[in-house]
């Protein structure tokens, strides 16, 4: 039998957002997993995004003036429904089952008539505690103090440094199949969200805990890819990696294929189970339904909850499937309806809305209940497309 988990790890348990991308003010308790569902554009990928801003401003080579120059600064972050209030802030809440809010961290900022970030407030909470309050006297002095954040800063961030390694250790995924066979394309980017460097990091990996995590891998892609019987990373005489993988064949030397003849579900599902199984800190995936037969995506949510039981990791997930929300595990409280609205988009759980706790009590699967909730209006009109004759 699995070891228990001697300590539940630190996640995610609130998140509010003010005038960030879509979203002019939004205040959502967040589960062990959460599953974000609403239309295109509403706003999913630009929620997962927060943690990502949290994580730039921590990660090596980054800060407040680079997370937000990745964006497009300041002006393309603010939501366009900002009035009153221009700043853009995102806090959160840090915890586990037993203390939901351990520790609080917040970040404020508009820019200034450079359109440089600025800080307009940063806090720091413990067990209720105030630890930070910026601006501060020092910045009074100092108004360039303002352009970095104390949580970027070792010397600054010690009292605090938790909330720093949890939001480093925050990873995001949306494997893009063709720069995983021709990473070239990623320009050699570490830490790739799209997978151009996914093959470097398996093959940078302990090579008894890299056998190991592709033994598991290898056992739950053929379930996916029947035919797949063994799996295993290579070099070429370049030094580059490769992963390969035999197939069932007639002919036992003519098995093997290399990623650039694996399928764009293969590959999908290839770097999600390893990101899965590496690392611990929140994990954010975005539809990992894509390229998949629906057989498979309906259980990709135990894989999920088969994972987090050994790990405890948080994962946040973006989708559009029906088949992956159908899943019995799934509660309502873990899955966040994301609606647009002229006021910007609102997010809230999926067990607040009685009619979806109605349809569930007659019998329909969960997706079938809350997708058709969150559908575009008019898609039907879409039927209606007519090319130019």
């Amino acid at each position: 039998m699995p070891s228990r988990r001697a300590e539940p790890p630190m996640r995610f348990t609130e998140v509010r957002l003010e005038n960030w991308r879509n979203f002019q003010r939004v205040e959502v308790d967040l589960a062990e997993r959460a599953f974000l569902v609403g239309p295109n554009a509403a706003g999913k990928s630009n929620l997962l995004d927060a943690f990502r801003f949290l994580r730039d401003i921590v990660a090596v080579g980054g800060g407040l003036q680079a997370a937000a120059s990745r964006r497009g600064g300041v002006s393309r972050i603010r939501c366009l429904a900002a009035r009153r209030y221009p700043q853009v802030a995102i806090a959160v809440s840090l915890g586990d089952g037993a203390n939901r809010r351990r520790w609080q961290y917040e970040v404020a900022f508009t820019q200034d008539n450079r359109q440089r970030p600025m800080l307009a407030r940063e806090r720091v909470v413990r067990d209720g505690e105030e630890l930070l309050m910026r601006p501060d006297a020092d910045d009074g002095k100092d108004a360039a103090r303002l352009s970095q954040t104390s949580l970027e800063q070792i010397n600054a961030n010690l009292p605090f440094r938790d909330v720093a390694d949890l939001l480093a250790s925050v990873r995001y995924l949306h494997v893009v199949p063709h720069l995983v066979r021709e990473p070239e394309r990623s320009a050699g980017r570490a830490e790739d969200p799209f997978g151009g460097d996914l093959l470097e990091r398996i093959a940078r990996t302990n090579e008894k805990t890299r056998a190991s995590r592709l033994k598991r891998i290898l056992s739950a892609l053929k379930v996916a890819v029947p035919q797949l019987v063994a799996l295993e990373l290579e070099r070429d005489d370049r030094g580059a990696p490769h992963i390969r993988g035999r197939y069932e064949h007639w002919r036992p030397r003519a098995g093997w294929q290399g990623e650039d003849q694996f399928s764009d579900g293969t590959l999908r599902l290839l770097g999600l189970l390893w990101a899965l199984l590496d690392g611990t800190g929140p994990l954010l995936l975005e539809e990992p339904e894509l390229s998949l037969h629906p057989a498979v995506v309906r259980h990709v949510p135990q894989v999920f909850a088969r994972v987090q039981r050994g790990t405890g990791r948080q994962v946040l997930v973006s989708t559009h499937s029906a088949e992956l929300l159908n899943d019995s595990g799934i509660g309502l409280n873990e899955v966040l309806l994301v609606e647009p609205g002229p006021q910007g988009s609102t997010v809230g759980p999926a067990a607040s809305r009685a009619d979806i706790a109605r349809l569930l009590r007659g019998g329909m699967p969960l997706g079938e209940a809350v997708l058709p909730e969150v559908a575009p209006r008019d898609a039907a009109q879409l039927a209606l497309f007519e090319p130019p004759r």
